[in-house]
Protein backbone atom coordinates (compact mmCIF):
# COMPACT_ATOMS: atom_id res chain seq x y z
CA UNK A 1 0.00 0.00 0.00
CA UNK A 2 1.22 3.49 -0.92
CA UNK A 3 0.01 6.55 0.99
CA UNK A 4 -0.39 9.71 -1.11
CA UNK A 5 0.42 13.06 0.52
CA UNK A 6 -2.53 15.26 -0.55
CA UNK A 7 -1.37 18.44 1.17
CA UNK A 8 -0.96 20.34 -2.12
CA UNK A 9 -4.25 18.93 -3.40
CA UNK A 10 -6.02 20.60 -0.45
CA UNK A 11 -4.94 24.12 -1.49
CA UNK A 12 -7.69 26.37 -2.83
CA UNK A 13 -5.51 27.93 -5.54
CA UNK A 14 -4.47 25.89 -8.53
CA UNK A 15 -1.02 25.95 -10.15
CA UNK A 16 0.91 23.22 -11.90
CA UNK A 17 2.05 21.58 -8.65
CA UNK A 18 -1.49 21.59 -7.27
CA UNK A 19 -2.82 20.18 -10.55
CA UNK A 20 -0.39 17.28 -10.31
CA UNK A 21 -1.40 16.62 -6.71
CA UNK A 22 -5.12 16.69 -7.46
CA UNK A 23 -4.82 14.44 -10.49
CA UNK A 24 -2.64 11.83 -8.76
CA UNK A 25 -4.71 11.73 -5.57
CA UNK A 26 -7.83 11.15 -7.70
CA UNK A 27 -6.56 8.89 -10.46
CA UNK A 28 -4.12 6.53 -8.74
CA UNK A 29 -6.63 5.14 -6.19
CA UNK A 30 -9.31 4.90 -8.89
CA UNK A 31 -7.21 3.25 -11.59
CA UNK A 32 -5.18 1.01 -9.27
CA UNK A 33 -7.63 0.00 -6.51
CA UNK A 34 -6.08 -1.57 -3.48
CA UNK A 35 -2.68 0.02 -4.08
CA UNK A 36 -3.19 3.59 -2.82
CA UNK A 37 -4.60 5.50 0.14
CA UNK A 38 -4.85 9.29 0.42
CA UNK A 39 -3.85 11.40 3.45
CA UNK A 40 -5.42 14.85 3.14
CA UNK A 41 -4.94 17.56 5.79
CA UNK A 42 -7.52 20.30 6.33
CA UNK A 43 -7.14 23.29 3.98
CA UNK A 44 -5.68 25.34 6.86
CA UNK A 45 -2.65 23.02 6.85
CA UNK A 46 -2.09 23.07 3.09
CA UNK A 47 0.52 25.86 3.15
CA UNK A 48 3.20 26.87 5.70
CA UNK A 49 1.15 25.71 8.68
CA UNK A 50 1.19 22.23 7.17
CA UNK A 51 4.94 21.63 7.37
CA UNK A 52 4.56 20.05 10.80
CA UNK A 53 1.71 17.85 9.54
CA UNK A 54 3.87 16.67 6.63
CA UNK A 55 7.03 16.08 8.66
CA UNK A 56 5.51 14.62 11.83
CA UNK A 57 1.95 13.39 11.41
CA UNK A 58 2.19 12.02 7.87
CA UNK A 59 4.92 9.47 8.76
CA UNK A 60 2.80 8.35 11.74
CA UNK A 61 -0.20 7.89 9.46
CA UNK A 62 1.94 5.86 7.06
CA UNK A 63 3.13 3.60 9.86
CA UNK A 64 -0.40 3.18 11.17
CA UNK A 65 -1.64 2.22 7.69
CA UNK A 66 1.43 0.00 7.19
CA UNK A 67 2.26 1.81 3.95
CA UNK A 68 5.44 0.67 2.25
CA UNK A 69 5.92 4.12 0.71
CA UNK A 70 4.63 7.70 0.92
CA UNK A 71 4.14 9.41 -2.45
CA UNK A 72 4.62 13.19 -2.24
CA UNK A 73 3.63 14.90 -5.52
CA UNK A 74 4.53 18.52 -4.68
CA UNK A 75 8.30 18.93 -4.15
CA UNK A 76 8.30 18.46 -0.36
CA UNK A 77 8.31 15.21 1.63
CA UNK A 78 9.06 13.85 5.12
CA UNK A 79 12.77 13.94 5.88
CA UNK A 80 12.73 10.65 7.76
CA UNK A 81 10.68 7.99 9.47
CA UNK A 82 9.19 6.39 6.36
CA UNK A 83 10.34 5.53 2.80
CA UNK A 84 9.26 8.20 0.33
CA UNK A 85 8.82 8.83 -3.36
CA UNK A 86 8.78 12.51 -4.26
CA UNK A 87 7.79 14.40 -7.40
CA UNK A 88 10.16 17.36 -7.77
CA UNK A 89 9.04 19.71 -10.53
CA UNK A 90 12.13 21.92 -10.69
CA UNK A 91 14.94 23.41 -8.62
CA UNK A 92 14.35 27.04 -9.56
CA UNK A 93 14.76 28.29 -5.99
CA UNK A 94 18.29 26.84 -5.89
CA UNK A 95 19.26 27.99 -9.36
CA UNK A 96 17.65 31.46 -9.19
CA UNK A 97 17.31 32.48 -5.53
CA UNK A 98 16.74 36.11 -6.57
CA UNK A 99 13.19 35.17 -7.64
CA UNK A 100 12.15 34.04 -4.15
CA UNK A 101 11.93 35.38 -0.63
CA UNK A 102 15.12 34.86 1.45
CA UNK A 103 13.24 32.66 3.93
CA UNK A 104 11.95 30.38 1.16
CA UNK A 105 15.42 30.08 -0.37
CA UNK A 106 16.98 29.13 2.98
CA UNK A 107 14.25 26.54 3.49
CA UNK A 108 14.75 25.04 0.02
CA UNK A 109 18.54 24.96 0.36
CA UNK A 110 18.15 23.15 3.66
CA UNK A 111 15.46 20.62 2.86
CA UNK A 112 15.51 19.84 -0.87
CA UNK A 113 18.91 18.09 -0.97
CA UNK A 114 17.89 16.12 2.14
CA UNK A 115 14.54 15.19 0.59
CA UNK A 116 16.06 13.81 -2.61
CA UNK A 117 18.80 12.04 -0.65
CA UNK A 118 16.26 10.36 1.62
CA UNK A 119 13.79 9.46 -1.14
CA UNK A 120 13.66 5.90 -2.43
CA UNK A 121 12.32 7.15 -5.76
CA UNK A 122 12.42 10.57 -7.41
CA UNK A 123 10.01 11.52 -10.18
CA UNK A 124 10.40 14.66 -12.22
CA UNK A 125 8.59 16.20 -15.16
CA UNK A 126 11.24 16.57 -17.89
CA UNK A 127 14.80 15.80 -18.86
CA UNK A 128 15.58 19.45 -18.14
CA UNK A 129 14.42 19.10 -14.53
CA UNK A 130 16.27 15.81 -14.16
CA UNK A 131 19.51 17.58 -15.03
CA UNK A 132 18.73 20.37 -12.56
CA UNK A 133 18.09 17.87 -9.77
CA UNK A 134 21.49 16.29 -10.31
CA UNK A 135 23.35 19.59 -10.68
CA UNK A 136 21.66 21.72 -8.00
CA UNK A 137 20.21 19.28 -5.45
CA UNK A 138 22.81 16.50 -5.65
CA UNK A 139 20.22 13.87 -6.63
CA UNK A 140 21.31 10.38 -7.61
CA UNK A 141 20.40 10.17 -11.29
CA UNK A 142 19.79 6.43 -10.99
CA UNK A 143 16.82 7.13 -8.67
CA UNK A 144 15.16 9.60 -11.06
CA UNK A 145 12.32 8.74 -13.43
CA UNK A 146 10.94 11.32 -15.87
CA UNK A 147 7.14 11.32 -16.12
CA UNK A 148 5.58 14.21 -18.11
CA UNK A 149 2.44 15.97 -16.97
CA UNK A 150 -0.87 15.55 -18.74
CA UNK A 151 -4.09 17.09 -19.96
CA UNK A 152 -7.65 16.24 -18.99
CA UNK A 153 -9.14 15.98 -22.48
CA UNK A 154 -12.66 15.60 -21.07
CA UNK A 155 -12.41 19.16 -19.75
CA UNK A 156 -9.81 20.74 -22.01
CA UNK A 157 -11.10 20.80 -25.59
CA UNK A 158 -12.01 23.39 -28.26
CA UNK A 159 -15.72 23.12 -27.43
CA UNK A 160 -15.31 24.28 -23.81
CA UNK A 161 -17.84 26.96 -22.83
CA UNK A 162 -16.06 30.17 -23.76
CA UNK A 163 -19.17 32.33 -23.38
CA UNK A 164 -19.72 31.28 -19.76
CA UNK A 165 -16.08 32.11 -18.98
CA UNK A 166 -16.42 35.52 -20.67
CA UNK A 167 -19.56 36.31 -18.69
CA UNK A 168 -18.08 35.13 -15.37
CA UNK A 169 -15.12 37.49 -15.70
CA UNK A 170 -16.73 40.39 -17.55
CA UNK A 171 -14.44 40.10 -20.56
CA UNK A 172 -16.78 41.82 -23.02
CA UNK A 173 -16.89 41.02 -26.72
CA UNK A 174 -13.39 41.98 -27.88
CA UNK A 175 -10.90 39.27 -28.87
CA UNK A 176 -8.26 38.53 -26.26
CA UNK A 177 -4.92 36.84 -25.63
CA UNK A 178 -4.56 34.89 -22.41
CA UNK A 179 -1.73 34.06 -20.04
CA UNK A 180 -2.12 31.73 -17.05
CA UNK A 181 0.65 32.17 -14.50
CA UNK A 182 1.24 32.95 -10.84
CA UNK A 183 2.23 36.57 -10.12
CA UNK A 184 5.87 35.66 -9.59
CA UNK A 185 9.20 36.86 -10.93
CA UNK A 186 9.99 33.61 -12.73
CA UNK A 187 6.82 33.92 -14.83
CA UNK A 188 8.19 37.20 -16.25
CA UNK A 189 4.79 38.83 -16.80
CA UNK A 190 6.29 42.33 -17.04
CA UNK A 191 7.81 41.23 -20.34
CA UNK A 192 4.29 41.39 -21.80
CA UNK A 193 4.27 45.21 -21.81
CA UNK A 194 5.20 45.63 -25.51
CA UNK A 195 2.83 42.81 -26.45
CA UNK A 196 -0.05 44.49 -24.61
CA UNK A 197 0.62 47.75 -26.49
CA UNK A 198 0.80 45.98 -29.86
CA UNK A 199 -2.37 44.00 -29.22
CA UNK A 200 -4.24 47.08 -28.03
CA UNK A 201 -3.56 48.75 -31.39
CA UNK A 202 -5.11 45.68 -33.04
CA UNK A 203 -8.21 45.85 -30.84
CA UNK A 204 -7.20 42.82 -28.77
CA UNK A 205 -7.10 42.62 -24.97
CA UNK A 206 -4.47 40.79 -22.89
CA UNK A 207 -5.70 39.02 -19.76
CA UNK A 208 -3.67 37.34 -17.00
CA UNK A 209 -5.21 34.58 -14.90
CA UNK A 210 -3.47 33.71 -11.63
CA UNK A 211 -2.56 35.29 -8.31
CA UNK A 212 0.47 35.75 -6.10
CA UNK A 213 2.33 33.29 -3.89
CA UNK A 214 3.67 34.37 -0.48
CA UNK A 215 6.98 32.48 -0.80
CA UNK A 216 8.01 34.31 -3.97
CA UNK A 217 9.74 37.66 -4.29
CA UNK A 218 7.42 40.04 -6.13
CA UNK A 219 10.21 42.02 -7.77
CA UNK A 220 9.50 41.80 -11.48
CA UNK A 221 6.21 40.02 -10.84
CA UNK A 222 3.76 42.87 -11.35
CA UNK A 223 1.62 43.35 -14.42
CA UNK A 224 2.58 45.99 -17.01
CA UNK A 225 0.17 48.58 -18.33
CA UNK A 226 -2.39 47.08 -20.63
CA UNK A 227 -2.54 43.65 -19.00
CA UNK A 228 -5.73 43.08 -17.02
CA UNK A 229 -5.58 40.73 -14.04
CA UNK A 230 -8.33 38.13 -13.67
CA UNK A 231 -6.89 36.90 -10.35
CA UNK A 232 -7.47 33.30 -9.34
CA UNK A 233 -9.82 31.71 -11.86
CA UNK A 234 -12.28 29.01 -10.83
CA UNK A 235 -11.27 25.66 -12.29
CA UNK A 236 -14.65 25.31 -13.99
CA UNK A 237 -14.00 28.44 -16.09
CA UNK A 238 -10.40 27.74 -17.08
CA UNK A 239 -11.14 25.54 -20.15
CA UNK A 240 -13.52 28.16 -21.53
CA UNK A 241 -10.95 30.93 -21.02
CA UNK A 242 -8.41 28.92 -22.99
CA UNK A 243 -10.87 28.00 -25.74
CA UNK A 244 -12.10 31.56 -26.17
CA UNK A 245 -8.65 33.12 -26.55
CA UNK A 246 -7.18 34.16 -29.88
CA UNK A 247 -3.78 33.04 -28.58
CA UNK A 248 -2.04 31.97 -25.39
CA UNK A 249 1.30 33.34 -24.16
CA UNK A 250 3.62 32.11 -21.41
CA UNK A 251 6.67 34.43 -21.06
CA UNK A 252 8.44 32.41 -18.33
CA UNK A 253 12.12 32.69 -17.49
CA UNK A 254 12.16 29.15 -16.14
CA UNK A 255 9.80 26.16 -16.48
CA UNK A 256 10.33 22.52 -15.69
CA UNK A 257 7.49 21.55 -18.02
CA UNK A 258 4.95 24.25 -18.94
CA UNK A 259 1.57 22.62 -18.33
CA UNK A 260 -0.59 25.66 -19.29
CA UNK A 261 0.83 25.57 -22.81
CA UNK A 262 -0.47 22.03 -23.33
CA UNK A 263 -3.84 22.92 -21.81
CA UNK A 264 -4.17 25.84 -24.24
CA UNK A 265 -3.22 23.60 -27.17
CA UNK A 266 -5.81 21.01 -26.14
CA UNK A 267 -8.44 23.79 -26.22
CA UNK A 268 -7.47 24.71 -29.79
CA UNK A 269 -5.57 27.89 -28.84
CA UNK A 270 -2.20 28.57 -30.51
CA UNK A 271 0.74 29.22 -28.19
CA UNK A 272 3.60 31.71 -27.95
CA UNK A 273 6.19 30.96 -25.29
CA UNK A 274 9.91 31.19 -24.55
CA UNK A 275 12.94 28.99 -25.03
CA UNK A 276 13.44 28.70 -21.25
CA UNK A 277 13.91 25.40 -19.46
CA UNK A 278 11.70 22.52 -20.50
CA UNK A 279 9.29 24.56 -22.65
CA UNK A 280 10.73 23.68 -26.08
CA UNK A 281 10.67 19.96 -25.26
CA UNK A 282 7.06 20.19 -24.08
CA UNK A 283 5.71 22.33 -26.94
CA UNK A 284 7.85 20.97 -29.78
CA UNK A 285 6.98 22.45 -33.18
CA UNK A 286 3.49 23.45 -32.03
CA UNK A 287 4.41 26.90 -30.66
CA UNK A 288 6.15 30.13 -31.59
CA UNK A 289 9.17 31.01 -29.44
CA UNK A 290 11.05 34.06 -28.26
CA UNK A 291 13.75 34.52 -25.64
CA UNK A 292 12.47 35.33 -22.18
CA UNK A 293 14.67 38.45 -22.12
CA UNK A 294 13.25 39.71 -25.44
CA UNK A 295 9.87 41.40 -24.79
CA UNK A 296 9.83 42.83 -28.31
CA UNK A 297 10.31 39.32 -29.70
CA UNK A 298 7.31 38.11 -27.72
CA UNK A 299 5.24 41.02 -29.02
CA UNK A 300 6.29 40.32 -32.62
CA UNK A 301 5.44 36.62 -32.31
CA UNK A 302 1.99 37.41 -30.94
CA UNK A 303 1.39 40.01 -33.65
CA UNK A 304 2.28 37.45 -36.33
CA UNK A 305 0.02 34.87 -34.78
CA UNK A 306 -3.11 37.01 -34.47
CA UNK A 307 -2.75 38.69 -37.89
CA UNK A 308 -1.73 35.69 -40.04
CA UNK A 309 -4.75 33.41 -40.40
CA UNK A 310 -2.76 30.64 -42.11
CA UNK A 311 -0.15 30.60 -39.34
CA UNK A 312 -2.92 30.65 -36.73
CA UNK A 313 -4.68 27.67 -38.30
CA UNK A 314 -1.42 25.75 -38.70
CA UNK A 315 -0.38 26.22 -35.07
CA UNK A 316 -3.89 25.41 -33.91
CA UNK A 317 -3.74 22.08 -35.76
CA UNK A 318 -0.19 21.34 -34.55
CA UNK A 319 -1.18 22.17 -30.97
CA UNK A 320 -4.22 19.91 -30.97
CA UNK A 321 -2.08 17.08 -32.32
CA UNK A 322 0.68 17.76 -29.80
CA UNK A 323 -1.70 17.78 -26.84
CA UNK A 324 -3.16 14.37 -27.72
CA UNK A 325 0.19 12.83 -26.74
CA UNK A 326 -0.28 13.90 -23.12
CA UNK A 327 -2.95 12.71 -20.70
CA UNK A 328 -3.25 12.42 -16.94
CA UNK A 329 -4.10 8.76 -17.35
CA UNK A 330 -0.71 8.26 -19.01
CA UNK A 331 0.95 10.31 -16.26
CA UNK A 332 -0.67 8.20 -13.55
CA UNK A 333 0.44 5.03 -15.33
CA UNK A 334 4.02 6.34 -15.49
CA UNK A 335 4.05 7.19 -11.80
CA UNK A 336 2.55 3.82 -10.88
CA UNK A 337 5.21 2.01 -12.93
CA UNK A 338 7.98 4.05 -11.28
CA UNK A 339 6.76 3.02 -7.82
CA UNK A 340 6.74 -0.71 -8.37
CA UNK A 341 8.87 -2.66 -5.86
Amino acid sequence: MILIDARAAARPELGGVERWARELTTRLPREYPGHYLVARPPEALSHRAGHAWEQLLLPLLAQRRRARLVLCPANLAPLGGVPTAVVVHDTAALRHPEWYSPLYVRWQRTVLPRIVSHASRIITVSDFSRGELVDYAGADEAKITVVPGGVDHVRMHPGADAEAARAAHGLGDRPYVLTVASRTSRKNLRALGPAAATLRELGIDLFAAGGGRPQFDDDGAGLPDGVRSLGHVADEHLPGLYAGAAAFVLPSRHEGFGLPCLEAMACGTPVVTTTAGGLPATCGDAALYARADDPDGLALALERLVTDSRLHADLQERGLRRATGFSWQRTAAGVHAALRP
